[in-house]
């Protein structure tokens, strides 16, 4: 299949391309900034998805037959739910198939667990970016799949893990909260699920997460000891004491969506295991 990551150059967008290559598929990846190293099997296009324009000439450019869109800024309205509507318009027009990432970060922590049939109540502007996004890529392509995630974690390569090295080395500063609690999926679950979603062409809402809710102190332990640290220079905080807004403690349901799947989605406690 030709495929088309948005956002190929990010963490997730990364595996991807790698998944997507391995696999055969003629890929295509976007980045906007600097260019990522050359891939066999892989064309790469700068796209900036806050540009209509740039969206549509780079998807008539590649032609794909899906494209899986990991694309976002963390404070970037425009790239996040307007980039998300370009792409869908752009997808639409092409007649192709539509993979969006999403987060639960469109969830406000009201309510204990959220399954693929809940609404969003975002917290945050970034939640709101995204849930906006969501909604723009449902009107334009009902058939869209849409999965949301939580935090991702992969085998060294994550800012949370990064986060974590530099708090148990004593080079960082900062605590980690266990009041902020999430479902983290592993980088590599959550690739092969997506790419799983785009060749099956499974549509409608997905939570693609880890089975595990741990707060942000227990995920930090937890890779603390799979790379050999000391989880106790790990410094604990509340996310309520900070007065910090957005979300406080989202757990996704995946169970409907485990069905539909193969790949497995492991929780925390497996993953990180040594």
């Amino acid at each position: 299949m030709r495929i088309l990551i948005v956002g190929g150059s990010g963490f997730l967008g990364a595996e991807l391309v790698r998944l997507c290559v391995a696999a055969g598929h003629d890929v295509g990846a976007t980045y906007l900034t600097a260019r990522p190293p050359e891939r066999p099997g892989t064309r790469w296009l700068r796209l900036d998805v806050r540009s209509r324009e740039d969206v549509a000439a780079a998807l008539d450019a590649f032609g794909p037959e899906v494209t899986v869109n990991a694309a976002y800024g963390k404070s970037d309205w425009a790239a996040t739910a307007d980039g998300a509507a370009h792409v869908a318009v752009a997808v639409a027009r092409l007649g192709g198939r539509l993979v969006h990432v999403s987060s639960d970060a469109v969830f406000s922590g009201a309510t204990a667990r959220y399954d693929e049939a809940c609404v969003p109540d975002p917290v945050s502007p970034y939640g709101a970016a995204k849930a906006a996004a969501e909604t723009a890529v449902r009107a334009v392509l009902p058939d869209a799949a849409v999965a949301r995630t939580s935090l991702i974690v992969g085998d060294g390569g994550s800012v949370h893990e990064s986060r974590v090295r530099s708090l148990a080395t004593g080079r960082g500063a900062g605590v980690l909260f266990t009041d902020d609690v999430k479902c983290p999926v592993h980088v590599g679950d959550l690739a092969a699920a997506l790419v799983e979603t785009a060749t099956l062409g499974l549509s409608g809402m997905l939570h693609v997460a880890g089975c595990d809710a741990v707060n942000r102190h227990e995920l930090g332990v937890l890779i603390a000891r799979r790379e050999g640290l000391d989880p106790a220079r790990l410094p604990a905080g509340r996310r309520a004491d900070a007065g910090l807004g957005g979300p406080f403690e989202v757990r996704l349901d995946c169970t409907a969506t485990q069905r539909r799947l193969r790949t497995r989605l492991r929780g925390a406690r497996e993953f990180l295991t040594p």
